[in-house]
């Protein structure tokens, strides 16, 4: 995130004009957008190109710029401002290898605290202090930075689907949904001005845990301002809210993993569209061996059925020579394993679309994928070939899991052993994305996700939202409950 900051006295010289301005009502909002892109790249590129869902550009810049153009008219009907919202948009080359990308980012070109109608000694993104204020408050001020203090910078993949770039995936550019096995540009765009408006922490530093200073020139590990999304987030472990916090206990939190609920009134009502969370229930006729398991849902292949017996466990074996679990094709040995069988297999050293794919290949029904550390990692990767349902577990869970089998093959006969049986079911008192008081849960992994943790919705929400770190292939771009809580955050931070 780069911020501009600005003196409070400089915020203050603008009460008139705001009082003057946020008399007269807001008004459904305004997305100005300007391209910072060369002659010939990003949305200036002429390759020509034919129409495609309900996008009829005939240049690939059109057609990326008439997505940009759409999604701007999907925010300026859902937020409220009498002050045009400014966006810097451009195409650049992002981080990304054959299998995973960076698809774009964005976020608040400037912040701002002690505004008037803002609350004291609290900073805010631009676009919605400006909202707030009635005014630009970064009018007149100086720009040394060539983006003329713009509310909102985004850049998006520029190399994406090239050789060694999520490899023959691109941005569909269609306004339809259909992406198919493409990334769907429009989600994405939706996402990332998301982040710009104001969903995001802003102005702490999830590493330590450090706020940024009232003089806003460095982040600071005692004294510095808390954003506006810090009143909304609340640590069930610290039992805190991240106002009330240290630097440390900050720190500790953006890795509590499924722990941290926003407490926003909007947000949580909307919350009751959130679906009981599925889970994996595993029978077993050895004593102690039943098990609920939680998991999450691969980004490829068929969801898996939301109830239902999918079938006996199977343990894949280590093969000899092999890069990592179930990367190679299967041996004789797994192939008999897991013929018709759900195979159980770990994460690492190759992409689990692969692994999903080997044991599809040696007659697997589906796929347990555990994780190799804390947490639940959700599936990701492409395969359109993968037929097979795949979901994501637990390390833990895992290991228990396979315990099972082995504990269950006494209690059988001479000709068949006994096994462990899966089915998918739902808890019936939890909420997949929500803590027991039914508000939901910010992402925080095990591992920190610097730019995603704490500023995203946690993947365990069900249906997909938005704002999760992932875009998902069954998002919408309605941003209201029953479809999303995108818009009740909006709302409770001040839109």
């Amino acid at each position: 995130m780069r911020t501009q900051f600005v003196s409070r006295q400089a915020a203050r010289s603008l009460i008139a004009a705001a009082c003057a301005l946020t008399c007269l009502g807001a008004q459904a909002a305004t997305i100005n957008i300007t391209s910072r892109d060369p002659a010939g790249l990003g949305f200036n590129d002429p390759t020509p190109v034919a129409p495609v869902g309900g996008n009829m550009g005939t240049t690939l810049g059109q057609q990326r710029m008439n997505v940009y153009k759409y999604v701007a008219s999907i925010w300026e009907k859902n937020i409220q401002s009498d002050v045009t919202i400014t966006v810097n948009a451009g195409w650049e080359a992002l981080s990304c290898t054959a299998t995973q990308a960076t698809l774009g980012s964005a976020s608040a070109w400037n912040i701002w605290h002690d505004f008037p109608g803002g609350k004291p000694g609290t900073w805010y993104p631009q676009a919605l202090a400006n909202k707030i204020a009635g005014t630009n408050l970064s009018a007149g001020q100086p720009d040394t930075t060539g983006y003329d203090n713009v509310d909102i910078k985004t850049q998006f993949n520029s190399n994406l689907g090239n050789a060694g770039c999520l490899d023959n995936t691109h941005f569909y550019l269609g306004l339809d949904g259909k992406a198919g096995n493409d990334i769907n540009f429009v989600e994405t765009l939706l996402h990332e001005l998301g982040h710009g408006l104001g969903f995001a922490v802003v102005s702490v530093n999830t590493s330590n845990g450090y706020r940024i200073n009232s003089a806003g020139t460095a982040y600071v590990a005692t004294g510095g301002l808390p954003s506006v999304w810090e009143q909304f987030m609340f640590d069930n472990t610290a039992n805190k809210s991240w106002l009330n916090m240290t630097s440390a206990e900050r720190k500790a939190s953006a890795v509590n993993n499924l722990q941290l609920a926003w407490t926003g009134a909007n947000a949580v009502a909307g919350a009751t569209m959130l679906s009981h969370i599925p889970i994996v229930q595993a029978a077993s006729p050895a004593p102690g061996g039943n098990r609920n398991v939680d998991y999450a849902t691969a980004s490829f292949g068929p969801l898996p059925p939301s109830s239902g017996v999918l079938g006996a466990l199977a343990v894949v074996a280590p093969q000899t020579g092999e890069a990592g679990p179930g990367c190679d094709p299967f041996n004789a040995a797994n192939s008999a394993a897991v013929k018709g069988k759900v195979a159980i297999i770990s994460r690492g050293a190759c992409n689990f679309a692969l692994k999903v794919k080997n044991a599809q290949n040696a007659g697997a029904v589906a796929v347990l994928l555990a994780n190799n550390t804390t947490g639940i990692q959700p599936p990701g990767g492409t395969d359109a070939t993968v037929t097979i349902p795949a979901v994501g577990i637990s390390q833990a869970d895992g290991d228990a899991l396979r315990a099972a089998v082995t504990a269950a093959i006494p209690y059988g006969s001479r000709s068949k052993p006994g096994s462990v049986t899966v089915s998918l079911t739902v808890d019936p008192v939890r909420m997949a994305g929500a803590d027991a008081k039914g508000r939901p849960l910010l992402y925080t992994p095990a591992t920190l996700a610097p730019g995603s943790s704490v500023s995203h919705w946690d993947v365990s929400a069900s249906p997909n939202l938005l704002m999760e770190p992932n875009i998902n292939p069954d998002l919408t771009t309605t941003l209201t409950p029953p479809y999303d809580l995108t818009l009740p955050v909006m709302k409770d931070i001040g839109w």
